[in-house]
């Protein structure tokens, strides 16, 4: 069995973030997104994956690599534009081949990871084998409708009035036999070759679509709130592991902070992740909290936030919470007069102000 994660969007609810980076990574605890699709797959025993790239390809690779470090041996496959989850199996077909494979959205996140469902695959020898979950928000994903025995009847995409809660997660596993419903369909009202549609089309033709609904967390980090969820979710698994310098300081809770970081007259409330050569004074982390390498916090608190390389954080006059903060950013309070606020801010970038 081969793999094939999808790395091509451009991430446009992530903005101003992606404008820069790739969605995929971004990371979740201080580990990018993409790392932890990549792992579950060579868990699950698979060894040969293929990356659907895009725009981003560069930044892609140079953080993969040939994917010996997780074990992998990785491919690249170029995709023109983001024209549909359908599209990138239809371009991923030379790589394929013959082989059943597991397709995994790069910016997907799953508790227990993939190895259960490879191995009902297995064992069970669908066509097609799709995972579900209960949503709140039918409308917001790919829903699928089951009849009374418990089979896939009906698959919609992003239904204006949901018949059914259940979402389609981002994994997938698929036979050879999903080449001919890719190559079938049509685009949707969107532009896109929707993977929604080929899986009704094996349906139609009679082929055997089993469902399998996922029991643990599932979160696709396409927006803020979701990455903040991710990102919570993921730390409420951490363990401690201080490998830093803590001077006067309170760590209360499971709590890891990097090697080369110093703290000094701070109080830390885990679960929270400090990454490596930082430099954190007199400052309040809360739970919740992921900060990236080289990260500087100064008479400031923070909780329930991701803050990424580099950023300085400094003399707030209240507490951030629920942000998302880029590379090299600098938040401050400034002694300027006259005193009022002082801005330079990208496309799409969302600030709320007490």
């Amino acid at each position: 069995m081969k793999g094939l994660v999808l790395s091509g969007g451009a991430g446009t609810r992530l903005r101003p973030i992606t404008h820069t980076s790739a969605k995929q990574l971004v990371p979740v605890a201080n580990k990018p997104v993409l790392f932890y699709g990549l792992e579950a797959l060579r868990e699950a025993g698979i060894e040969d994956v293929g990356i659907v790239v895009g725009d981003t390809r560069a930044e892609i690779e140079a953080a993969v690599g040939d994917g010996a470090r997780f074990g992998l041996r990785v491919t690249y496959i170029p995709q023109e534009a983001p024209l549909g989850l359908a599209h990138a199996v239809l371009i991923a077909e030379d790589f394929l081949g013959d082989s059943p494979f597991v397709m995994y959205l790069g910016d997907n996140l799953l508790k227990e990871g993939v190895t259960r469902f490879v191995r009902r695959f297995d064992e069970s020898r669908p066509d097609a084998l799709i995972l579900l979950q209960s949503v709140a928000d039918p409308s917001a994903y790919g829903i699928a409708e089951l009849d009374g025995a418990g089979r896939v009847a009906r698959l919609v995409e992003k239904p204006s009035e949901p018949r059914s809660d259940l979402a389609l997660v981002g994994v997938y596993l698929f036979t050879p036999a999903v080449f001919a419903s890719v190559k079938t369909i049509t685009p949707s009202a969107r532009h896109e070759l929707e993977i929604t549609d080929a899986i009704q089309d094996m349906v139609d033709r009679g082929l055997r679509v089993e469902a399998h609904r996922v029991t643990g967390w599932w979160k696709d980090t396409g927006k803020l709130e979701d990455m903040l969820e991710a990102n919570r979710l993921v730390l409420s698994t951490l363990t401690a592991d201080l490998r830093g310098t803590l001077v006067d300081t309170t760590v209360e809770g499971p709590v890891q902070v990097g090697a080369g970081s110093v703290l000094t007259r701070c109080t830390v409330r885990g679960p929270a992740v400090v990454g490596a050569d930082c430099r954190i004074s007199d400052a309040y982390l809360g739970p919740y909290t992921s900060l990236s390498d080289g990260v500087v916090v100064e008479h400031a608190e923070i909780e329930h936030s991701i803050v990424l390389d580099r950023s300085r954080i400094c003399h707030l006059g209240a507490r951030m919470t629920d942000s998302l903060v880029g590379k090299d950013v600098v938040i401050a309070h400034s002694e300027a007069k006259p005193v009022a606020y002082r801005f330079m801010v990208g496309d799409a970038s969302q600030i709320g102000i007490l």
